[in-house]
């Protein structure tokens, strides 16, 4: 039977092992307040421990808010409920059906015999046909065990993941996978693409629970707090900017996409006179008559409400390449919301690319077609604040009025070069509200070649290195 692990010399037992957990489930960045910590502890009592599964699901009904927050949340709970084979005449929790504790010598093949490694891709196969999860799953603890290890060192036993991959190699099974699905006549229709899907998500669970049992153990060797610190991936909230990578575009446009509705409706917000407009005076005297001409009560004119204009000047130099597809993202959800949105892109010039923004654009394609067409270098593609500042003055002086919202984003990193400080604080001056959000942590600006320090004199600079702080920049407008 499987069952989740809990060591009873844990201070606190099942208590304070769920308190642990829990702990690392709010530093992995997920949200979890002292009454869903009660309901967790509630779980406990209600679900069956036994019943893995049934643990995971509970816990996470009550923990989680968000669907991005779920492969962080499996992550951690594998490390703190790990899945072992519990005897049914007793004995340790940590023996398995591999025999012996993690990290000790076991009697099966190693990786470095083929023959070995040849049997088991067979076993391999014949578990992928079948696609009985729970057999895979338990195939993946005994492939790691027995393939998976490395050189033993000082510190203990160190598992690789890709020591296993390597020895199975399960991604060539792919043709005789679709051999044993398909018959004679199915090739090429219908049948196929769906055995291949079939195949691939066989495929990527068995990779999973590879993943799964070698952090296992490793978390046995060396501690689950110091594995889940670099085993959970950040959330879509919290990834850097400036590391960004382009399997994390798609996370990065759903946290934006809502941000940019709320940063529109602040700025907004900010352009309000009042809930209402001019007296009618004509309305205002009309009513007065059945008062005794006394304007007991006034009428005003409805005031029209203007989405506002927003001037968007983005840094898109290699320093910042990965910020700046967040800050094209922005641009491109911003517009939906406000009257006019004027976006220019700035190297050493500055070139104005409202026109790669049309409707349904791809933020990818609009990158490239900026980094083709548009013309924003104009020396050496070497970051020049003050050039771009003094091009965007000179062509596009009137881009920038008394209704405008004017948003600056970038390191703030001249390469040496003048800052152009009095050209911005012109601008700023000019401009209804100004905003310089910076993708580098407050304590390096100023430090080298950056003057984030000087424009922060004449402009509301902002540290904005993630999803997470633009909100809370939202929040304070």
């Amino acid at each position: 039977m499987s069952a989740p692990v809990i060591r009873p010399g844990e201070p606190g037992g099942l208590a304070g092992h769920l308190d642990g957990f829990v702990r690392a489930v709010r530093e992995a960045g997920i949200p979890v307040g002292i009454s869903q910590a009660v309901d967790a502890a509630e779980i406990l009592t209600v679900v069956d421990l036994l019943d893995r599964e049934q643990l995971r699901h509970g816990l996470a009904a009550v923990l989680l808010q968000r669907a991005a927050q779920r492969p962080a949340y499996d992550v951690l709970f594998d490390l703190w409920w790990p899945l072992t084979d519990r005897p049914a005449t007793g004995g340790d929790a940590d023996e398995s059906a591999e025999g012996g504790e993690p990290g000790q010598p076991s009697d099966g093949p190693r990786g470095d015999d083929p023959e070995a490694a040849k049997r088991m891709r067979e076993e391999l196969l014949r578990l992928l046909l079948d696609g009985d999860e729970e057999e895979l799953r338990r195939f993946a603890r005994q492939a790691v065990d027995q393939l998976g290890r490395g050189q033993a060192s000082p510190s203990g036993q160190s598992f690789f993941s890709y020591r296993v991959m390597r020895a199975l190699s399960p991604d060539t099974l792919v043709s005789q996978l679709l051999a044993g699905l398909l018959a004679e006549g199915d090739r090429g229709g219908l049948n196929e693409q769906v055995a291949r899907r079939t195949i691939r998500e066989r495929l990527d669970k068995f990779k999973a629970a590879i993943e799964a049992e070698v952090r296992r153990r490793t978390a046995a060797e060396k501690g689950r707090d110091r594995v889940a610190k670099s085993a959970v991936r950040p959330l879509a909230d919290q990834i850097d900017f400036l590391r960004a990578q382009s399997s994390d575009l798609a996370e990065l446009r759903r946290a934006v996409t809502p941000l940019a509705r709320r940063l529109a409706v602040r700025l907004s917000a900010r352009r309000k006179m009042g809930r209402q407009g001019r007296l009618d005076f004509r309305k205002t005297v009309r009513a007065s008559l059945g008062t005794g001409g006394v304007p007991v009560v006034t009428h005003h004119r409805p005031r029209k409400i203007h989405k506002p204009e927003l001037v968007v000047l983005c840094d898109i130099s290699g320093s910042v390449a990965g910020f700046s597809h967040f800050t094209l993202m922005l641009t491109q959800a911003l517009r939906e919301h406000f009257t006019g949105v004027r976006a220019f892109a700035f190297v050493d010039s500055t070139d104005e690319v409202t026109r790669f923004f049309r409707p349904g654009a791809d933020v990818a394609d609009a990158v490239t077609r900026i980094g083709q067409e548009a013309q924003v270098v104009s020396f050496d593609g070497h970051s020049d604040y003050g050039t771009a500042f003094e091009t965007f003055a000179d062509r596009w002086a009137s881009a920038v009025g008394p209704k405008t919202s004017l948003l600056v984003l970038g390191d703030g990193r001249t390469n040496y070069r003048p800052a152009g400080v009095p050209v911005l604080a012109g601008l700023v001056q000019k401009a209804r509200s100004a905003h310089w959000l910076n993708p580098e942590p407050r304590a390096q600006w100023g430090s080298g070649d950056s003057a984030a320090d000087r424009y922060g004199e004449v402009v509301d600079m902002v540290e904005c290195r993630n999803a997470a702080q633009l909100a809370d920049f939202i929040t304070t407008l």
